[in-house]
């Protein structure tokens, strides 16, 4: 088995329609059993006004101490969306964070349809 056949992925958001950056903001998701570098992959459908993706990062599933997440050389938030059929991804390593991450965009002037999701290799033996 190589590496992207062991991959794990995990759905934040599933693709639909989201009026407010509220709606399209997802709950905390445990990242505590992958290793190494997790991919986080943003797709915007179509997007009546724009959409700027961004992670944050925390301790705990009620978000303790949340911080925004840093990609590898790659800044803060994915590029800002304002048309249709965009698809962007970011990596991070799995030691920068802090076990849990949620995706937090900002939607000016929705709707806007995502989906949104990471994946990564877990841990022997989760």
């Amino acid at each position: 088995m190589n590496a992207l056949q062991a991959a794990s992925p995990i759905t934040l958001l599933y693709p639909s329609s989201y009026a407010t950056t509220n709606a399209a903001s997802s709950g905390w998701v445990a990242t505590g059993d992958f290793d190494g570098t997790l991919v986080l992959m943003q797709e915007v459908g179509a997007v009546t006004g724009s959409v700027a993706g961004s992670f944050d990062h925390a301790f705990s599933s009620t978000g303790a101490s949340a911080a925004s997440l840093n990609f590898f050389n790659e800044g803060s938030t994915f590029t800002t969306v304002s048309g249709a059929s965009n698809l962007q991804r970011k990596t991070v390593c799995c030691n920068a964070l802090g076990g849990w991450v949620r995706y937090r965009p900002t939607i000016t002037t929705g709707p806007a349809t995502l989906a949104v999701t990471i994946s990564g290799i877990k841990r022997a033996g989760n």
